[in-house]
């Protein structure tokens, strides 16, 4: 089993039902592959000082679970991933860092 970890951070505020859509949107174009075992997404927790350290924080940190390699090359020839990024992007802009990692079983 795999996990692609994506971090995203969002440049400026982003609201709240803002954040829900492009999660769901997130989801939906991964899921939509077929290849998702489970899926997770979760909100940044800020800690008050944060701001100070120069540092990549996120606003969100998604995870989608596949069974192997070639489902996690599946995910990144995903057809609607790139509709969903340049919509968001064009309203929000954001950066993404990732990881791919195997889990345990």
């Amino acid at each position: 089993m795999f996990t692609h970890t994506m971090l995203v951070s969002f440049e400026d505020q982003i609201s709240d039902a803002d954040l829900d859509q492009f999660l769901s949107d997130i989801e939906k174009s991964m899921k939509d592959t077929g290849v998702v075992r489970w899926y997770s997404a979760q909100r940044h927790i800020p800690v008050v000082g944060e701001e100070a350290i120069p540092a990549f924080i996120a606003t969100a940190v998604l995870q989608f679970g596949v069974a192997d390699q070639d489902d996690l090359a599946t995910l990144f020839a995903a057809p609607g991933a790139v509709d969903v990024i340049h919509k968001w992007r064009a309203r929000h802009p954001y950066a993404v860092a990732w990881v791919n990692h195997e889990t345990p079983a």
